[in-house]
């Protein structure tokens, strides 16, 4: 896939639940991205590697199935063990310089939390920049949330294409496009939706709607 082809406007972090057996999270993921999501990352903090490699081998297929880009979250050596397409960098992960080192192919996301990290981060020339946590969220526990005043920074001055992630859902979607947002990032308002389908469709209406292709 060209770079271009990976940057899509509704990603989700796919994380593992512990209330879920993989077969039952696989089938959720495969859901998700029938109703429109169209990026597509594996987050699996704390795991161990085989773990990770096992079960990425699974939702890269359902993702390759559908032509929708597979991304793994932190770990280059997984992304390169699994063929993934590319790497999401947390703050504290590899510096971006070292991962296209290791592997070159990969295309590479990193996460931001503050204007002085996205302009840090644009300076580092990774393929995309997220944006966030706009809301709280369990999902990065003891993070405070950044609001949408970020948002609307990064719609001003950061040229990459970049996602607003961070507690949105079908409630607060639309004012985060409002604020500049064309590109979001979804886990739990997809993932733990009763119909995982119908909610990223939901979702991806809202952003289709309010932002053109």
């Amino acid at each position: 896939m060209s770079v271009s082809s990976l940057i899509g406007r509704l990603y989700l972090v796919a994380t593992p639940r512990p209330n879920l057996s993989n077969d039952e999270f696989v089938a959720r993921v495969t859901a998700a991205l029938d109703g429109g999501i169209d990026v597509l990352q594996l987050r699996c903090k704390e795991w161990e590697a085989k773990q990770i490699i096992e079960l990425a081998h699974r939702v890269r297929q359902v993702a390759a199935e559908r032509d929708v880009p597979f991304w793994i979250n932190d770990r280059v050596d997984i992304a390169l063990a699994t063929e993934a397409d590319g790497v999401h960098l947390g703050q504290n992960d590899l510096p971006v310089e070292w991962s296209r080192r290791i592997a070159p192919h990969l295309a590479i996301g990193r996460s931001t939390h503050a204007p002085e990290q996205a302009l840090a981060a644009v300076a580092e020339q990774p393929d995309y920049i997220a944006t966030g946590p706009v809301y709280v969220t369990p999902t990065k526990p003891g993070r405070a949330a950044v609001g949408l005043d970020y948002v609307r920074w990064a719609a001003a001055n950061v040229q990459l294409p970049w996602y607003a992630i961070g507690g949105i859902d079908s409630s607060t979607i639309e004012e985060v496009v409002e604020a500049g947002a064309s590109r979001v990032v979804v886990v739990r308002a997809v993932l733990d939706a009763p119909d995982p389908a119908k909610a990223a469709a939901q979702l991806r209406t809202a952003l289709d709607n309010r932002v053109p292709h």
